[in-house]
């Protein structure tokens, strides 16, 4: 009797030992990025442990996890990736550049920089609000969202050009008061934006002050109004469509003259 239950004792031990030993494998991989060049010093962790380690100068890691395990795979301007092990030994995972958020970034004369360290006045007004009220001009659509920043149309006809002024009149007369305008690196007329289309506008950036628009020089002594226009994208194509309609009415309706009135006034 004895006998007997000291070998299913060792049965029992034998099989969980090999249970064991197969829950854990150890994982050769790969980190690249898209291109397919290594990514060195990318962190492989698994998931809900502290057990990680670092892909090499060659992107190669080696790390022993569960044949159920989840590894997490991260790297500074990469876009965080998981993955299942599976049992699997051999694993190459591709990392891609995280897309640059334009709510974190504010694009400055030379490039880009984190909202948290410009130290220049400027203002930005994002795709998104732009997208909110219809205007017939691109310039209409700073109305009221850029601090310091006045705005008055012209004339009351329908696409007719607005006058800007960023922090009040630098000089006399009213040509010296117009903004530098920049599309897309490019600078252009201020009485040319009105082909821009709203639609294609991925950001504005108003340059107030002469540290964040000294790369212009002299041209930027009225401030400098930065257009950043979309872009194609890599992924599935998407159409988007964005509609407006609306109907308007005098508030008053004016009581006219027939023609014999009107004769009678004009032979008075």
């Amino acid at each position: 009797m004895k006998l007997r239950k000291l070998l299913i004792f060792c049965i029992s031990s034998l099989l969980f030992s090999v249970v064991a030993v197969a829950q854990d494998v150890t994982v050769n991989g790969i980190v690249n990025d898209e291109s397919g060049m290594p990514v060195p010093g990318a962190s492989i962790v698994l998931k809900g442990t502290t057990k990680s380690t670092a892909s090499d100068f060659d992107g190669k890691f080696q790390i022993q996890v569960p044949s159920n395990g989840i590894l997490t795979v991260t790297f500074i301007g990469y876009t965080t990736v998981t993955e299942a092990v599976n049992g699997r030994t051999k694993i190459t995972i591709q990392l891609k550049p995280e897309s640059q958020s334009l709510s974190e970034v504010v694009v400055v004369g030379y490039g880009t920089q984190k909202k948290a360290v410009v130290t220049g006045a400027i203002s930005s007004v994002k795709a998104a609000d732009l997208e909110k009220v219809p205007n017939g001009r691109v310039e209409q659509a700073l109305q009221g969202r850029v601090a310091g920043v006045t705005i008055a149309s012209s004339s009351g006809q329908p696409g007719a050009a607005s006058t800007i002024r960023i922090r009040g009149i630098t000089t006399f007369g009213d040509g010296g008061n117009n903004p530098l305008w920049v599309i897309d690196g490019n600078v252009v007329d201020a009485g040319a934006i009105g082909f821009l289309n709203q639609s294609d506008i991925e950001s504005i950036e108003v340059l107030k002050d002469a540290a964040s628009a000294a790369i212009y020089g002299t041209r930027a002594a009225t401030g400098v109004i930065l257009v950043t226009t979309k872009k194609g994208k890599s992924g599935k194509i998407t159409v988007n469509y964005t509609g407006f309609s609306g109907v308007s009415s005098p508030a008053k309706k004016l009581d006219l003259l027939n023609s014999t009135q009107y004769a009678t006034i004009m032979n008075e």
